[in-house]
């Protein structure tokens, strides 16, 4: 059973679909990369998942559950996370203090968790004292993220985690999702880096017009010339 399948998914805003139609489900082991032209759908499409934009049509099921349209309070209660792309963080509060915010429904893990988050991303472990509003675009994404699990999720979403971020960053945050993959989270990512993206993905959805254009492996959507000609610059 997939840990997340949507199917036939619609949804947009003011009476207006942005979303036409969209299948997508990974499993608990996999990463799953959404990638495709500014419009696609990409970011509507995890919005819808995680309760933030209403499915008008279609259905989503979280381990086999129907969670479509019930609120983000409700889905971190099942096990789903979500990083938005901006304003991920409370600039003002130590990074601790954003760390523990995260575990708001799990107090009691706090001590446990914090010490995984630190394990995933050690930069953090020497600046949880200092803001967050402080550290640099990478580290922030690093917080953004650790928060997410503290929450302990089977599922995480992220939305662009690299958008404007340094090369080095960059394959900084793709190899603490491959980790945090491996330690049994899976991962649903929207990137703009749509090359590097696929690269370490299990299985890629190539959006357009708010429909599944191509769905496959990374490496298959990577090795095809209809893909590349059209979505990834030749």
């Amino acid at each position: 059973m997939p840990i997340l399948d949507a199917r036939d998914v619609h949804g947009g805003y003011g009476g207006m679909n942005i979303l036409n139609g969209v299948d997508m489900a990974i499993e608990a082991d996999e990463v799953g990369v959404i990638v495709g032209p500014n419009g696609a759908g990409k970011s509507t499409m995890l919005k819808a998942i995680f309760g933030l934009l209403h499915v008008s049509q279609g259905e989503i099921r979280l381990r086999g559950e129907p969670i479509h349209n019930l609120s983000p309070h409700q889905l971190v209660q099942r096990g789903m996370g979500f990083v938005p792309q901006e304003h991920n963080v409370f600039p003002s509060l130590t990074v601790q203090e954003n760390l523990e915010m995260g575990a708001f429904l799990k107090p009691a893990n706090v001590g446990r968790m914090l010490g995984q988050v630190f394990a995933f991303f050690p930069p953090l472990k020497d600046k949880r004292r200092q803001p967050a509003g402080e550290l640099s675009g990478g580290q922030r994404q690093m917080v953004a993220m650790g928060r997410a699990l503290m929450a302990e999720p089977s599922l995480l979403l992220l939305d662009e985690p690299t958008a404007g971020l340094s090369p080095r960053y960059m394959n900084d945050i793709f190899a603490r999702v491959r980790e945090i993959n491996a330690a049994g989270v899976g991962i649903l990512m929207v990137e703009q880096n749509a090359r590097q993206a696929l690269a370490i993905a299990d299985k890629g959805f190539v959006l357009a017009a708010g429909q599944n254009r191509f769905t496959d492996t990374g490496a298959a959507l990577l090795a095809d010339p209809d893909v590349a000609k059209s979505f990834l610059g030749g």
